[in-house]
């Protein structure tokens, strides 16, 4: 009893104190980095290096409210690829999976840091220009598919080509992100019934 009594009151040195203290640092900084990164996997789609819909709709609410805020134009462009499922049917889904981190790939090349771009599942993405206008977001959507066209992706050595249909909607003091990508859908889906070609 004694012992133990001994053991438990016994002076610690400062050398063990700030040992356990680095420790525990050391054990917390860990923790945290861990969580981040979790966090960070939590906003980001699992496939390509889009944001997934949980990451964008952050961010597009967090842009919507800025331009709410300071009076900023916005754009958001709503991406469904066409011929998507030929791609799988033809060439196997491994083909269909390079074809999507293919779009992706090219479109955080061709947007600025500032813009964020997002996969909301399947064959559509979701690209927000900040600074930008209707207008602006238009060009960019033609610039974009152009450059679909032209680049594609290369499967089992052959280049084949990407092209989808573009919506654009501009910031327009929207209830909310949800209600923004809504008429971004929207927009996208009266384009593509407007060109036949344009087959899922």
């Amino acid at each position: 009893m004694n012992d133990l009594a001994e053991q438990t009151t016994a002076p610690v040195s400062e050398a063990e104190l700030h040992a356990e203290i680095a420790r525990l640092r050391a054990e917390a900084a860990a923790l945290t980095e861990r969580a981040e990164r979790a966090e960070a996997l939590a906003d980001h789609d699992v496939l390509t290096p889009a944001l997934n819909r949980r990451g964008f709709m952050t961010v597009l609410a967090r842009n919507l409210a800025y331009c709410r805020r300071h009076g900023v134009e916005a754009a958001l462009l709503y991406l469904d690829l066409d011929g998507f499922k030929g791609i799988n049917d033809s060439r196997g889904h491994a083909a269909g999976d390079a074809a999507l981190i293919a779009v992706a790939e090219l479109l955080r090349a061709n947007v600025r840091e500032s813009d964020a771009v997002g996969r909301m599942g399947g064959d559509e993405f979701t690209v927000v220009l900040m600074n930008a206008g209707a207008e602006e977001g238009r060009e960019k959507a033609r610039r974009l598919n152009a450059a679909l066209a032209e680049e594609g992706f290369v499967w089992d050595g052959e280049r084949l080509p990407l092209g989808g249909s573009f919506g654009v909607r501009a910031y327009a003091d929207q209830a909310d992100a949800e209600v923004w990508l809504a008429e971004a859908d929207a927009a996208m889906w009266l384009r593509k019934r407007a060109r036949p070609e344009a087959t899922r």
